[in-house]
């Protein structure tokens, strides 16, 4: 059996989803959206997709999912045409800015009964994966205290800032769904945040901060704390700690290579690597193969709609937080 899917949105992300189905077997790329001819176009050239609007594409009966990688403004309206013309959607995050409009938006899911995917991509990097394992596997006992580092290489243009929510829903939505996937089933019932401007004063003109603390609470009393910068001049940071009743688990950077070097200077490593599209290319791959295992074989659905509702509901509570200076409750 061959999946094919349509792509909606052809930027950087869209080639990156485009790039990754054309490695993995029993998928094609059948048709591609985008209002940008030189993104279309480019889509094309790689992968023999023929070029179509999206409602050609999800009249398509030989299409069975699509990729959605369009403006965070299109994706519920997109979501919902998806699934009532039964299509598996892979949605890239986060379903909306505005959580009512989420909620809305996956009863329309519910009630189509379709298969929706979020795309939290860091759930299938190789090395927090395997963390997550050891933690599944009890090596570290009842878990305790998380620890999670996520530090861009270098803020990005102005404009972005301002249609992306702001860092606490656009950066810092990951390492929310990061610490409910390190945390289990325990889930986060507080929230304490707080957010500075140390980088550059246009993203503070421009009402966002760019330095960020969240302080995570959940039901039985396990705390998670994550740290953001979008600024790290020494490449771009991503790290995890799991602390736990037996022990710790750990994952460290990734560098472009394992290479130390030690002389009278010292010891010197690799550069990290040195962004998303390069730190976390293999787990964009592995998500859309765990997307296409669950449409031929009926494996489980992850991330859920309801997975992305709850990071954009904890990412609210930050930002609320922050302005308070007060802990928020979260409800279960």
């Amino acid at each position: 059996m061959t999946i094919s899917f349509g792509l909606l949105g052809a930027g950087r992300i869209g080639k990156t989803h485009a790039t990754a189905i054309l490695g993995i077997p029993g998928t094609k790329l059948s048709a591609v959206y985008d209002p940008i001819d030189a993104a279309a176009d480019h889509i094309v050239q790689m992968s023999g997709a023929r070029r179509a609007s999206v409602e050609e594409i999800l009249a398509d009966k030989s299409i069975d999912a699509v990729l959605i990688c369009t403006p965070t403004d299109m994706h519920a309206d997109q979501i919902e045409l998806a699934a009532k013309a039964g299509k598996a959607i892979f949605c890239e995050k986060p379903v909306d800015l505005s959580a009512d409009r989420v909620r809305a938006c996956l009863k329309t899911v519910d009630a189509t009964k379709a298969k929706l995917v979020i795309g939290f991509n860091r759930r299938f990097d190789i090395n927090f994966a395997a963390a997550r394992a050891r933690i599944d596997a009890g090596d570290i006992g009842s878990v305790e205290l998380v620890q999670i580092t996520s530090r861009d290489p270098g803020p990005p243009p102005v404009d972005y800032i301002k249609r992306s929510g702001g860092l606490f829903l656009d950066m810092m939505i990951h390492d929310f769904d990061m610490a409910r996937f390190l945390l289990g089933h325990d889930e986060i019932i507080g929230v304490t945040a707080t957010g500075s401007v140390l980088v550059d004063p246009a993203i503070g003109a421009a009402g966002d901060v760019d330095t960020a603390t969240a302080t995570l609470r959940t039901k039985s009393g396990k705390i998670a704390v994550i740290t953001n910068s979008r600024r790290a001049t020494y490449g771009y940071d991503q790290r995890i700690e799991v602390h736990g009743s037996k022990g710790a688990v750990s994952a460290a950077n990734v560098h472009n290579n394992t290479v130390t070097l030690a002389n009278k200077e010292g010891y010197h490593d690799a550069p990290l690597l040195d962004f998303f599209m390069e730190r976390y290319a293999a787990a964009y791959r592995t998500e859309l193969q765990s997307f296409v295992k669950a449409i031929t074989t009926g494996s489980e659905i992850t991330p859920t709609g309801l997975d992305g509702l709850k990071a954009l509901e904890l990412a609210d509570a930050a930002v609320k937080s922050m302005q308070s200076k007060t802990e928020i409750t979260v409800s279960i």
